[in-house]
């Protein structure tokens, strides 16, 4: 395995951190690079979905990983093991990233022949959403466990996501969760949002998931 790369980001300089947000996105768009940022609560699957996504993608798809935690290199190890490139952020206690930070991950990434880069941001259901990072989509999971209130109880997060995973739904018949009433408050938040029910342990839901993406990657590379 190789060793992995630790970036220590600093604090954005800029006030006007959606300005910089829609500059990075213009260059993403020139480069071809398509960056998603995906979000969620610590112990909701992030990693564990990642790597079922890069399993299914990494053969169609020229992929690039930023994990982003506040210490440790624990993620980066675990995705370097799919051989993908990956860089791990340290955000110096910050429990996000903005669009300047996000683009001194890339600069350390190096985007060159990359067509995805996936950004597994700082596990935190308030403050990420608070910051356009420049991705061009949104993702976040909700685990099971965490019920289906969530998009009640933290609207913004649930409002800038493009697509909500509903993650661990081989425990649906342990926990107080409902389905529909979490679809429901999910378009309450945001119509637009696709939810889409997975598995990250057996793959299950997956395939629709990367479907999306693959979809989504060939309409910005137009």
């Amino acid at each position: 395995m190789k060793e992995v790369r630790i970036l220590e980001i600093k604090q954005s300089v800029y006030a006007d951190n959606d300005r910089q947000a829609d500059l990075l996105r213009q260059e993403l768009k020139e480069k071809k690079v398509f960056l998603m940022n995906l979000m969620s609560s610590p112990g909701s699957g992030k990693t564990t979905t990642l790597m079922k996504t890069i399993a299914v993608l990494k053969d169609t798809l020229k992929i690039g990983v930023m994990e982003a935690d506040i210490d440790s290199d624990v993620d980066a190890r675990t995705v370097s093991e799919t051989g993908v490139r990956v860089i791990q952020l340290h955000t110096g206690g910050m429990c996000h990233l903005d669009a300047e930070m996000t683009r001194q991950g890339l600069e350390g990434l190096n985007t060159e022949d990359v067509d995805l880069v996936i950004l597994e941001n700082v596990g935190n259901l308030v403050c990420p959403a608070e910051f356009d990072t420049g991705a061009v989509k949104n993702a976040m999971i909700l685990s099971v466990p965490e019920g289906h209130d969530k998009p009640l109880k933290y609207p913004l997060m649930f409002s800038v996501c493009d697509v909500v995973l509903v993650n661990k739904i081989d425990v649906l018949p342990y926990f107080d969760f409902d389905m529909e009433k979490c679809k429901e408050y999910v378009h309450r938040r945001n119509p637009d949002a696709k939810v889409i029910p997975i598995c990250a342990r057996t793959g299950e839901g997956i395939e629709e998931w990367t479907d999306w993406i693959l979809q989504e990657v060939r309409r910005w590379m137009t």
